[in-house]
């Protein structure tokens, strides 16, 4: 019984303690003298506000069910830290902005203001949170039952575990009341709550290393023996799940940036936008020591507890076991902070959003009209009774949800429910934030949609079979409904159920939300805090509507903001305002600008919508400013820019749809062409080749031949020698033209010449009568005349074989063309059909069937010393048979004395 009276007065003293800096904290920031706490390393601390009871306690429990998975937990905050600038720097820079005090309120203000948003987000934030807190106070009960059982007494059973709940939450209570709800504050910051966040953040933090040091050094006997203990575990058998990996990392990063009290920390008290830079390196750091010695507790634990022990528990009992009563105490006090100031911050954070978007709309619509406003009960009173009463309700509805369920779930059990309830704010969120075209209507869907699935599939569950939903439902579905059971929605079989809700949770919220959102028009109003938000960098915020101005009286708005923020605050605000204006007297002129800055003001200590509602009642409603008429224009000119875009896209694509179509065809026409190649190339070759060896054998084994058999013989094996030369030199030459290894021998000569002897070499030329102008082909040329008259050759041997004519004839025609010259070869043949002409200077191309017995050659080769020689080589579709023409340049005509090059 020493042990737990000595843990009392400590955690007494503890709590004093915290009292006492928070206390301090408030009164410094309040004096002005608040710069230290400005730190960007004190926001840092405050952020540790994400490791509650489930990362001191449920991460070891967690690693010693799952293995490394507790590490998914970590991960996603990890990412959306270091990768702050995407979404954190937008979020911080629009709430300081818009005056924005919770995530209801950011939600509702981008979505036009609208209350029924943020009741919504406040509803699902209330119910999402309560297995959170169910969480902490389960935790703490827990711990307490474990240092009684040492001393021998205490609770014990689940009628002591839900007693020392009980008494925690009303403690608890009172701790928040007091430093949260002491005031309004217009900005809704809690300088003392955060000092002491950051305390408790150290103060778990060193619990945690410290037990971890002792349990590695002073149990497992140091490093390897650690290592042995974690190998000889189901720890190293782990097998990773990567679809569950996936999910809980996923989950974890969009519950990071939606929990409301890390929404509270992270983005309503920040001070200071740079500290989110700081926040981008520190904070990965603190977690990753917070984790340091989860696997090696986890390890040593399932080696040395009793079969059947709580491995939740290990951070504590170890100690205890061991006789470390003082590192068991400081173990305790680690936990303790972890679970109270998670419940601490919560519940502020969430009885805001009640008393915003809940208790104070609902409170002015009851007594509705101006007399309300000015006349009525003291707002300021009931917006704060609201808070305190809400934070009561909040913690016992975490107290009941353990109550209810037994508290039978393991720790990061409890949490992953709330981490998919609060995931649903994700949609709507970011599509509030990037995309213009999102609207209310839409949100409003999305979280229904996504709201139901997670209680159908997930929260209802965790009260057990026999609670809140039938064990007939659960294993078999509503009526028997199969494909509708809450664990195999849709017939999603085999699923892990965490995975298994975010999945349909998240699919259904974000399509409805998309859904809704594009087939719904957004309101004007709407669309003006599209723009301010999305453009947050690029147009500064107007922070609400513009104002008509001079409709209302300035003492009315006095008293109204008095009943509010103060009688103090209010007269130093409207004093200000009116020196502004150069007025000697103490009210201000109801200016559209004075009565935009009021609204920011009351919308700190009452929301967005209530106050943009109160001053409508007196100074009348507001109007579009040309700045927002701007941002509303700026947004539809980028509109049309990006519709212009996306169409240019679309055409380019079709376009180059329409090339790949016809490169395709080519492409297949190209293959065809290729496989006849080598069929024609392999008879090509091997005709040739049978005759050579029948007539060399014959020459060889006969012994009774004449001289002119062997002479006939001897000629046909040498025709048919020179015809595989033929046909090894046009391969040879393409491909040392594809190459482009080639060395050019320039030279000057007479064209005329160059055709005379590509005439002489061309078989066939007795069976064609050619037509010549030699006074035309009197030029001379300064080129590579060998290759150039490789190309005569091959156009004029085409003609040669391949023109049908009854009277085959062969126009040859020299033209000037400026500083070039044109050689056009025609023959009156049929023409070369129009299907191959596309290809009929591709290696392969045989031009149909009227070029059946050739190699396909001749053309590419044409093709190839043209482009080498700096001249072309073009097809005349508009030629009476098949024309050709050959185009030099530059050239030299006979008689000129000028040099080419």
């Amino acid at each position: 019984m020493g042990t737990l009276n000595i843990l009392a007065i400590v955690c007494v003293l503890y709590v004093a303690f915290l009292f006492a800096v928070a206390f301090v904290a408030d009164r410094a920031a309040l004096a002005g003298r608040a710069g230290w706490l400005r730190s960007p390393f004190v926001y840092t601390l405050s952020l540790s506000i994400y490791c509650t009871a489930w990362t001191f306690y449920g991460a070891v429990g967690f690693a010693a069910r799952s293995g490394l998975e507790f590490l998914t937990v970590y991960l996603g905050p990890t990412l959306v830290m270091v990768g702050w600038w995407v979404f954190l720097r937008k979020m911080v820079r629009v709430a300081r902005s818009q005056r924005i005090t919770s995530i209801a309120d950011l939600i509702s203000s981008r979505f036009g203001k609208s209350n029924a948003v943020a009741v919504a987000v406040t509803l699902i934030a209330v119910v999402g949170t309560t297995p959170y807190i169910a969480l902490q106070l389960q935790s703490v009960s827990l711990s307490l039952a474990a240092f009684s059982g040492a001393g021998g007494t205490g609770p014990g059973s689940d009628a002591g575990l839900f007693s020392t709940a009980l008494w925690i939450s009303a403690g608890l209570v009172v701790f928040a009341i007091l430093f949260g709800t002491r005031h309004l504050d217009a900005s809704e910051r809690h300088p003392g709550v955060v000092m002491a966040i950051a305390l408790e953040a150290a103060v778990k933090l060193l619990a945690l290393l410290a037990v971890g040091a002792f349990v590695v050094w002073g149990v497992a006997g140091g490093i390897g023996g650690t290592l042995a203990r974690i190998g000889e575990s189901d720890i190293a058998r782990w097998e990773v799940s990567g679809g569950r990996w996936a999910g809980l990392t996923l989950l974890s990063a969009m519950a990071f940036l939606c929990l409301p009290r890390m929404f509270q920390v992270m983005v309503v008290e920040n001070q200071d936008e740079s500290h989110l830079r700081t926040a981008s390196w520190a904070f990965p750091a603190y977690l990753i020591l917070i984790s340091l010695f989860v696997v090696p507790i986890a390890a040593v634990g399932l080696w040395r507890m009793p079969a059947g022990s709580n491995p939740d528990l290990f951070v504590l009992t170890l100690p205890l076991t061991q006789g470390a009563d003082w590192l068991a105490i400081l173990s305790f006090l680690g936990g303790f902070s972890s679970a109270t100031s998670m419940v601490v911050v919560a519940a502020i954070a969430l009885s805001t959003m009640v008393s915003n978007h809940v208790v104070m709309p609902l409170w002015f619509g009851l007594r509705g009209g101006d007399a309300a406003v000015t006349l009525s009960g003291d707002v300021r009173n009931a917006a704060l009774l609201a808070r305190r009463a809400s934070i009561g309700i909040i913690v016992f509805l975490g107290y009941a949800y353990y109550r209810l369920s037994g508290g039978g779930e393991a720790l990061a059990a409890i949490g992953l429910i709330s981490f998919v309830g609060v995931a649903q704010f994700f949609p709507a969120l970011m599509g509030g934030l990037f995309w213009r075209g999102a609207n209310r209507t839409g949100a409003l869907a999305g979280l229904a949609a996504g709201f139901a699935i997670w209680l159908y599939c997930l929260y209802l569950p965790s009260f057990g079979p026999t609670a809140l939903l039938p064990a007939h439902v659960i294993e078999s579905g509503p009526f028997g409904i199969s494909w509708l059971r809450p664990r195999a929605l849709f017939g999603a079989e085999g699923m892990d159920p965490v995975v298994h809700a975010v999945f349909w949770s998240l699919l259904v919220n974000a399509s409805v939300f998309a859904g809704v959102s594009i087939l719904t028009l957004p309101a004007p109003m709407e669309r003006l805090q599209g723009a301010e938000f999305v453009d947050a960098f690029r147009h500064p915020a107007q922070a609400g509507r513009s104002w008509s101005g001079g409709q209302g009286r300035s003492e009315d708005l006095l008293l109204m903001t008095q009943r509010i923020i103060g009688t103090r605050e209010a007269h130093a605000f409207f004093s200000q305002a009116a020196r502004e204006q150069g007025s000697s007297g103490y009210l201000p002129e109801p200016t559209p600008e004075f009565l935009q800055r009021l609204e920011r003001l009351l919308s700190g200590s009452v929301g967005a919508a209530t106050a943009q509602a109160m001053i409508s009642q007196i100074a009348g409603d507001a109007v579009v400013s040309v700045g927002e008429m701007m941002a509303v224009a700026d947004e539809a000119a980028q509109t049309v820019v990006d519709s212009r875009r996306l169409q240019e896209k679309t055409e380019e694509q079709e376009r180059t749809a329409r090339q790949l179509r016809e490169a395709n065809r080519k492409l297949m026409r190209l293959s065809e062409q290729k496989d006849a190649f080598l069929s024609q190339v392999s008879h090509e070759l091997r005709t040739p080749m049978t005759s050579i060896r029948a007539f060399s054998e014959i020459l060889r084994d006969a012994d009774d031949l004449t001289a002119e058999e062997r002479s006939r013989h001897a000629s046909i094996i040498l025709e048919e020698a020179m015809r595989l030369t033929r046909l090894l030199d046009g391969l040879l030459d393409l491909s040392v033209l594809d190459s482009g290894k080639i060395d050019l021998n320039v030279r000057r000569g007479a064209l005329s010449e160059q055709i005379d002897r590509a005439i002489e070499v061309c078989d066939g030329t007795d069976r064609i009568r050619i037509l010549r102008d030699p006074a035309g082909e009197a030029v001379e040329i300064e080129t590579d005349l060998d290759r150039l008259r490789q190309v005569f050759i091959n156009l004029i041997a085409n003609a040669c074989k391949y023109c049908e004519a009854a009277r085959p004839e062969l126009r040859i025609e020299v033209r000037g063309r400026g500083a070039g010259i044109e050689i056009d070869f025609v023959d009156n043949g049929r023409g070369i059909p129009e299907d191959v002409r596309a290809v009929m200077f591709e290696k392969f191309s045989r031009g149909g069937e009227r070029a059946a017995v050739g190699a396909g050659l001749g053309l590419a080769i044409c093709r190839e010393i043209m482009l080498r020689i700096g001249g072309e080589v073009l097809h005349l579709a508009d030629a009476e048979g098949t024309g050709f023409r050959v185009i030099l340049s530059p050239a030299l005509r006979a008689g000129d004395s000028g040099a080419t090059g």
